[in-house]
């Protein structure tokens, strides 16, 4: 597949301290990827890197095959980025800050005004349009953001948090939206939610520092903990011996103890059998199994070290 996107060796300093380290990868034309880490990883820079808003001091960013930098120009109107702060004019109303961004961009009214009915209709904010974008809730405004950003009809679209501020209706509008445009326009964005991400994506960057440590989908990046489960079993009473007994079973990994509960990771279910036919002596009060999610992977101990 063609790269819409493709960094060469990028890195971004603030000061004498390195925010983006040498990046090197592409993101595919239509494509859906999510970016996550935590809040100095430096996500929000490298969305801005991408969408020119910041320039790198080494490497290069290619939009479409072109120098994004010594062609800027020409680059521009394929790319639009929706930032995690709120940034309408609160002194126009939505409709006003939408055509004007339209207008920057060169597209006539006409073609403006039906871009916008039409994706106003999609997000449920027909009733905003004509209120003044300082009196609307931060998750209408966002909502106002994203049509914004697609009123020129980019072919990239860049999102810090998208659904920052929103109800559960409001998301759900939102990415209804998203992925309808999912294959027809490359899509990169940032989330601080685990589940949104799980939910939407082709593909999973985790930072780190900096630095891309994981790449790919959840699947992937799981690798071999995706078939492992977590356990946690609570005792009405968990004595020492008995969580040495339990922490010792072979299939049992990584147990950990909370007052009466023990909790561990088995790559098979039937190790919660030997679990219990080791502490059948025992009175159990609560039981949960679950599999192995984004979460997991996001702890460090996963992330780096794996479940031993």
């Amino acid at each position: 597949m063609e790269a819409s996107i493709t960094l060469k060796k990028v890195g971004k300093l603030v000061g004498d301290k390195t925010i983006l380290a040498s990046l090197t990868f592409g993101v595919e034309r239509g494509s859906l990827v999510a970016v996550i880490g935590d809040n100095e990883a430096g996500k929000s820079m490298l969305l801005k890197v991408i969408s020119g808003i910041e320039y790198q001091e080494y490497g290069q960013v290619f939009i479409n095959g072109l120098d994004a930098q010594k062609r800027r120009l020409e680059v521009m109107g394929s790319i639009s980025f929706v930032p995690h702060e709120v940034d309408l004019d609160p002194w126009l109303t939505l409709e006003q800050n939408i055509q004007f961004m339209g207008k920057l961009y060169g597209v006539d009214t006409e073609t403006v005004n039906t871009r916008m009915v039409q994706l106003a209709r999609e997000l449920h904010i027909i009733p905003y349009l004509k209120r003044m974008a300082g009196e609307l809730s931060p998750g209408i405004v966002k909502k106002g953001m994203l049509l914004r950003a697609l009123i020129h009809d980019p072919e990239i679209l860049v999102m810090d948090d998208p659904t920052a501020f929103m109800d559960a209706e409001s998301y759900r509008h939102t990415w209804d939206l998203l992925l309808r445009l999912r294959g027809q326009k490359t899509i990169v964005y940032v989330s601080q939610s685990l589940q949104e991400v799980e939910e939407a994506h082709d593909r999973i960057l985790v930072l780190e520092d900096g630095r891309i440590v994981l790449d790919g989908s959840l699947d992937k990046l799981l690798g071999s903990t995706f078939e492992f489960h977590q356990f946690q079993i609570e005792f009405e009473t968990l004595s020492d011996d008995l969580f040495k007994i339990l922490s010792k079973l072979p299939k049992v990994k990584n147990p950990s103890r909370i007052g009466n509960s023990i909790h561990f990771y088995g790559q098979e279910r039937n190790v919660f059998f030997d679990v219990l036919n080791a502490a059948s002596a025992a009175v159990m009060k609560d039981i949960s199994v679950q599999k192995l999610g984004l979460q997991d992977l996001m702890d460090a101990k996963y992330a780096k070290d794996g479940i031993h």
